[in-house]
C-alpha cells in the first residue's frame, strides 16, 4: 500500500489570484491584437521593429514599470521566390517553404534526381560524396506526444540533415515537415550550418507532399525535382527586447524573469508561437502587479529572436548578468492547457516547489519530476544560476499548426488560454513572496 501524500495548505491569497485569473481577458486581448495590428513578426524585420514599439505602448498603458527596449543587432536571413515540382516521372508541383539559414539555388534554379532516405540516420550513413549533384530528400514521420518530446528526435532532420547531406555533396535538400499534420502548409523553421560547410538549398515539404513524394519513389525509378530557393543572408540587422518590471519590496531577494518571445516565422500571424506565451506571462504579471506588494520585483521580458538562434536571450543575460536573478520561466509552447509543473527548487527552497503544486492541483496540473528546460530564451539566465520552472503545455494539437500558415488566432481555445494565465499567476504568486532565500549558494549573476 503506497503511503498517502504529505498534504501542503495553500495560501488563501495564492488561491485567491488563481481562481480570479480564470476568468482572465487580457491575455485574449494582446495576443488578438498582436496578430491582428502587426501579424508575423521575422526576426529583423520592419514588422518585428512595429511590435516592439507595439509593446511598449501597450505594457506602458497597463501599468508596468521601467518599460523600454534593450537593442542588439543579429544576422539576418531573408526568403525570396520559392518553389518547387516534380519533373519525372509524375509531373506536379510541391508545396514548400525555405529553411532559415538555407542557401539558394542558381537563378533558375536546379534540376536533378533525389535520393530518399526515411530518417535522417539513414542519411547520416549514406556514404561520402554519394550525393554529389542529387537533391537529399529526408521522410521521417513526428508523431504527436503529450510532452513534445517528438519534435527533438524528428526535428533532427531538420536541425542538421542539410549541414548532413551538405558535406556528403548534395545539391540540395527537401525533408518532409517537422510537424503532426498531414496538410499541404510546410512548417518553416531554422536550420545551420557549421563553420566550413558551405550551405545548400534546404526547404521543407508539406507533410502530405511529402507523402505523396515518398510513394513516386516506392513505384520505382528516378524521380527528378526541380527547386527554386531565392534566400540570401543580408547581413546584421537590428533586434531587440522589451522589458518591463513588477517591482518587489525587496531589491535583495532576486529577480523572477519570466516572458515568451515576440518574434515569430512569416508563413501565418505567430499567434501560438508565440503570441500566447508573451500574452499569458503578461497578463500574469499584470495580475500580480494588481495585487499589491509582494517581495520579489517580476521582470516580464520579450524576446526579440527566439526562432533564428536565441540571440534575445543571450543578449539579456549579457545585459543584465550583474543583476541577481533567482527564478527564470518562459511560455513558449502555445497555449493549450498547463498539465505539469517541473521545478529546480532544491535544498531549503525544496518547499517553494511544494507549495506551488499544492496550489496549481486544481488547475489539473500534476507535479513532474523531470529535468526542467525553461525554455530557449531563458536558458542562458539558468544556465547563470537562476532556478528553473516549467509549466509544461500538452503539446497534442502544437505540432499541426507550429511554424505553418495555420498558426494564426483561431487556433487559441480562450478557455484554456485562461487556465495558462491561472496557472502562470499562481506560480507567480507563490515564487514573489517565497520567504526562503531562492538563490543557490553565492547568488546568480
Amino acid at each position: 500500500m503506497r503511503a498517502a501524500p504529505a498534504v501542503v495548505a495553500v495560501d488563501p491569497r495564492v488561491a485567491a489570484l488563481r481562481d480570479a485569473a480564470l476568468n482572465d481577458t487580457l491575455a485574449w486581448d494582446l495576443v488578438e491584437g498582436l496578430t491582428t495590428e502587426i501579424g508575423p513578426r521575422m526576426d529583423g524585420s520592419a514588422a518585428e521593429a512595429r511590435a516592439r514599439d507595439w509593446a511598449v505602448a501597450r505594457l506602458t498603458a497597463l501599468g508596468f514599470r521601467n518599460v523600454h527596449v534593450e537593442a542588439y543587432d543579429l544576422p539576418v536571413w531573408t526568403r525570396g521566390a520559392e518553389s518547387a515540382a516534380v519533373i519525372s516521372p509524375y509531373p506536379q508541383p510541391l508545396r514548400i517553404v525555405g529553411l532559415g539559414n538555407s542557401g539558394a539555388t542558381p537563378p533558375q534554379g536546379l534540376t536533378a534526381p533525389i535520393v530518399f532516405f526515411a530518417s535522417y540516420a539513414d542519411l547520416a550513413e549514406a556514404p561520402q560524396a554519394s550525393l554529389k549533384g542529387k537533391i537529399a530528400f529526408v521522410s521521417n514521420a513526428m508523431q504527436p506526444t503529450q510532452d513534445g518530446s517528438s519534435y527533438g528526435s524528428a526535428g533532427a532532420a531538420r536541425f542538421v540533415g542539410p549541414a548532413m547531406a551538405a558535406a556528403k555533396g548534395a545539391a540540395a535538400i527537401l525533408i518532409r515537415s517537422i510537424g503532426t499534420d498531414h496538410g499541404r502548409g510546410p512548417h518553416a523553421g531554422v536550420t545551420n550550418f557549421p563553420q566550413g560547410v558551405t550551405p545548400i538549398p534546404a526547404a521543407a515539404l508539406s507533410v502530405a507532399d511529402a507523402e505523396n513524394l515518398e510513394r513516386m519513389v516506392k513505384r520505382g525509378g528516378e524521380v527528378r525535382v526541380h527547386l527554386l530557393l531565392d534566400d540570401h543572408q543580408i547581413g546584421q540587422r537590428r533586434s531587440g527586447n522589451v522589458v518591463a518590471d513588477v517591482p518587489g519590496t525587496d531589491p535583495a531577494a532576486g529577480i523572477v524573469l519570466i516572458g515568451g518571445h515576440l518574434d515569430s516565422w512569416d508563413l501565418g500571424t505567430g499567434a501560438i508561437d508565440d503570441g500566447a506565451g508573451v500574452a499569458i506571462t503578461a497578463a500574469a504579471a499584470k495580475r500580480l502587479l494588481d495585487s499589491g506588494a509582494h517581495r520579489r520585483t517580476v521582470r516580464l521580458v520579450w524576446f526579440g529572436d527566439e526562432e533564428t538562434g536565441g540571440y534575445g536571450g543571450e543578449a539579456y543575460a549579457r545585459a543584465h548578468r550583474g543583476e541577481l536573478h533567482v527564478v527564470a520561466a518562459e511560455s513558449d509552447f502555445g497555449a493549450d492547457r498547463v498539465w505539469r509543473v517541473q521545478t529546480g527548487f532544491t535544498g531549503a527552497a525544496a518547499p517553494v516547489g511544494d507549495r506551488l503544486a499544492a496550489a496549481l492541483a486544481p488547475l489539473g496540473v500534476v507535479p513532474g519530476a523531470g529535468a526542467v528546460h525553461g525554455g530557449t530564451d531563458v536558458e542562458p539566465t539558468i544556465a547563470a544560476g537562476a532556478t528553473g520552472v516549467d509549466l509544461n503545455q500538452s503539446g497534442l494539437r502544437y505540432f499541426d499548426w507550429h511554424h505553418t500558415p495555420e498558426d494564426t488566432l483561431d487556433r487559441i481555445d480562450p478557455e484554456q488560454l485562461r487556465q495558462n494565465v491561472a496557472a502562470w499567476t499562481t506560480m507567480l504568486a507563490v515564487v514573489a513572496d517565497a520567504p526562503e532565500p531562492l538563490a543557490p549558494a553565492g547568488g546568480t549573476h
